[in-house]
This record gives structure tokens, sequence and C-alpha cells, in this order.
């Protein structure tokens, strides 16, 4: 098959290879890296079979195909403002931190294109030293980094969800530029349905016992 050659870590549903195939872009994902049995569940059934090397701190580099893109959209659990702020710190043993287990990734596999994203606390102030450490160890590889907080509005969804995006490439090319904002031209009712199945919707007691003051 022509195209890039992409391995998915922290696949989940398979969301940047959605984006290659909405893109047009010609792709085959030669492995993925998930443990997440419900996500995989759904992997499957929208893509269909694909190489699952499972947990990433646990995977020989020297096993994984050689591909052009690496996309790591590392767990965000230890960094969201919604969560318990364990942070993402090395060998801290928290969700956030398998971050660093790509390093070996990386290091072994040098692939041209890496693709994270992930919450925009990540470059907020309690943990902007680690991101910025993950980008000094990147340019270390050979890499050049692009990152720039992105909003889902700004980009044809109805939906005011801020993520950071870094785009790194190695050696000699051009300077990359994220795509500039899109006037939004749909609202949330829009892509909602008319008609929704009864189950969907909460019992006259549950309404009652989340609306109990």
């Amino acid at each position: 098959m022509k195209g890039i050659k992409v391995f998915e870590a922290f696949s989940g549903i398979g969301t940047q290879r959605m984006a290659l195939r909405n893109l047009g872009i010609e792709h085959e994902v030669v492995a993925i890296a998930e443990i997440d049995k419900y996500a995989l569940k759904s992997y499957e059934a929208i893509h269909g079979d694909c190489p699952n090397l499972g947990d990433i701190s646990k995977i020989d580099p020297t096993d994984i195909p050689d591909h052009d893109l690496f996309t790591y959209s590392f767990p965000c659990q230890d960094i969201s403002v919604a969560g318990k702020q364990k942070g993402l710190d090395m060998d801290s043993g928290t969700r956030s931190g398998l971050l660093w287990e790509c390093q070996k990734v990386i290091a072994a596999k040098k692939p041209k294109y890496l693709l994270m994203e992930n919450v925009k606390n990540l470059v907020g102030k309690k943990h902007k030293h680690n991101f910025d450490k993950w980008l000094e160890w990147l340019e270390s590889q050979g890499y050049t980094n692009n990152w720039q907080v992105l909003n889902a509005k700004d980009y044809g969804i109805p939906q005011n969800r801020e993520r950071v995006f870094v785009v790194s490439i190695l050696g000699e090319h051009e300077p990359y530029i994220f795509p500039g904002k899109q006037e939004l031209t749909i609202r949330l009712k829009d892509v909602l349905d008319d008609e929704v199945d009864e189950k969907y919707y909460l019992s006259e007691e549950r309404v009652a016992q989340l609306t109990w003051k």
C-alpha cells in the first residue's frame, strides 16, 4: 500500500486514523498500542483488525514495525483540570506519566513525523515545565517542534473544546503552519437527532434523585 505508515499509541477508537481518512491522506496503520477493552472493541468495529502491541510500558521497541508517523495522545487524567492533578513527572507512575514511555519508541524508530494532542492544561503553569522538558528531548533527537492550542469551535465543530497539538518533524523541512480558523456555520442543534430512543432518557425517579436539594 502506498502512503504513510502509522503507529497509533494510546489509540483509543482511532481518531487520528479517522482524521487521515477524512482528509483523504493515503495511509496504513501498521500497529496500535491500547489496553482498554472497550476502546479496542470500538476500534475493531470501525477500522477492522489491526495488530495491537498492548501496554506501551511493556513494549519492546524492536517489535514495532517501521513507520512514518507516530501518534501519541497520552492519557490526560492526571493533568486535566477535572482530575486530581497528579502530574506527569518521569517515573511518577501516573497515567499521564506514560508520555515518557514514548521516548524508547522515538529513539529506536525515528519516525519522520510525530503528532501529539492533549488537554490545554498540559501547557498550564503546573505542567509546563514537563512539557518544555519533553520538547527539549525531542530537539535532542533531531526534531523541530511546532505547537499551538486549537479550539474545536474554530474548525467546524459546535463545541468549545481547547486542546494543545504538537507536530514534530525530523530533519530539514519546510516550517509547519497550523491551519487558520474557520467560520462556524453549524450549531449544536444541527447535529443532534430529532428522535431519540427512550432508553437514553433518565427515568423520573432518577431525575428526582439528581435534582433533589
